[in-house]
């Protein structure tokens, strides 16, 4: 752990997950919907840490405090693929500034920032101010949450869970996601990169029984869903995939609906990212009762001697 005192501030990075929840519980629990991408991964470090699953040096997790010791921002550098983005939670926008120079102090190489709006923006400008280059939008995401779900016109067949026998097909869906969802956005294919878990971690979560197929009635998958575990109230779904050969059939609409019934029903809220430049998936979420809760965005910053196309995660679920 260490400490960099700001004027009115205090930066607080922590190695350990478990000192972060301890130290930030009660302002991610205060907005658990908000702080879903955060805690969700902590909380996962939490269980591999426990499981001897060691995890890269290079990982933090940041508290922001005021001058009375209230914590009033937070976020974390975890994502295991190139360039690292930090995700941040919104925080006063001196503390995303003063973020970004600490980061430079400790010379911390930062190619791109991932998570709520305006904190994203002022870090990124002010680390390309001190280290030169210009921001890039990769993505505007926008976080949505469940209030009463709307059934969309039933479909032939069922949800049912994806056992240890699919990690052929749940790997491969889960890595042609994030490539589809760019085509769709308008985007290069590839535009955007997302964490694809290893066999190890993908058998890990399909053990957590938190993977479902919607199979056609002739028992044929043809559409997964996934939501992460519940933390501090709120489970995230993700990832939503339907293969191009079977969509407008409305596969996805329902198993979303039935995913997020079966939350709600745990006592949990739902909630899921959108890729706002995504009409398709905007329409169906917004169909079945999702409303907008806060905007985020992934940004890059490019520099001249560098290449333009460095990826960032979409914020959303790993």
């Amino acid at each position: 752990m260490s400490t960099v005192p700001r004027a009115g501030l205090r930066l607080r990075f922590c190695a350990d997950p478990g000192e972060f929840l301890a130290a930030a519980g009660d302002y991610l629990s205060a907005d658990p919907v908000v702080s879903t991408v955060v805690t969700t991964i902590a909380n996962r470090h939490l269980s591999q840490r426990a499981e001897g699953i060691s995890q890269p040096d290079r990982n933090w997790w940041l508290v922001v405090s005021d001058d009375s010791g209230a914590v009033v921002g937070a976020g974390m550098r975890t994502a295991p693929y190139a360039p690292c983005p930090p995700f941040l939670l919104p925080m006063p926008d001196e503390a995303a500034v003063a973020l970004a120079r600490a980061l430079h102090e400790r010379g911390e190489e930062v190619l791109a920032v991932n998570g709520a709006l305006p904190a994203v923006d002022l870090c990124a400008a002010e680390l390309t101010r001190l280290g030169g280059g210009r921001v890039q939008v990769n993505q505007h995401t926008r976080l949505h949450e469940l209030g009463e779900l709307t059934w969309p016109p039933p479909v032939p067949g069922g949800l049912v869970a994806a056992t240890e026998g699919d990690v052929g097909l749940v790997t491969e869906w889960s890595a042609a996601f994030m490539g589809d969802a760019d085509e769709q956005a308008g985007r290069p294919r590839g535009a955007s990169a997302h964490e694809v878990p290893d066999r190890a971690e993908m058998l890990r979560r399909l053990h957590a029984g938190r993977l479902w197929f919607w199979v056609d009635g002739t028992g044929e998958p043809v559409h997964l869903t996934g939501a992460n575990p519940p933390s501090f109230g709120v489970a995230r779904l993700g990832p939503v995939y339907t293969p191009p050969a079977q969509r407008g059939r409305g596969w996805a609409s329902n198993a979303v609906a039935e995913v997020s019934r079966r939350i709600q029903a745990e006592g949990a809220r739902a909630c899921l990212f959108t890729d706002q430049a995504n009409p398709t998936s905007n329409k169906i979420y917004a169909a079945l009762g999702y409303r907008p809760v806060v905007d985020m965005a992934n940004l890059v910053i490019v520099r001249e001697a560098l290449s333009s196309r460095h990826h960032v995660d979409r914020g959303g679920p790993e």
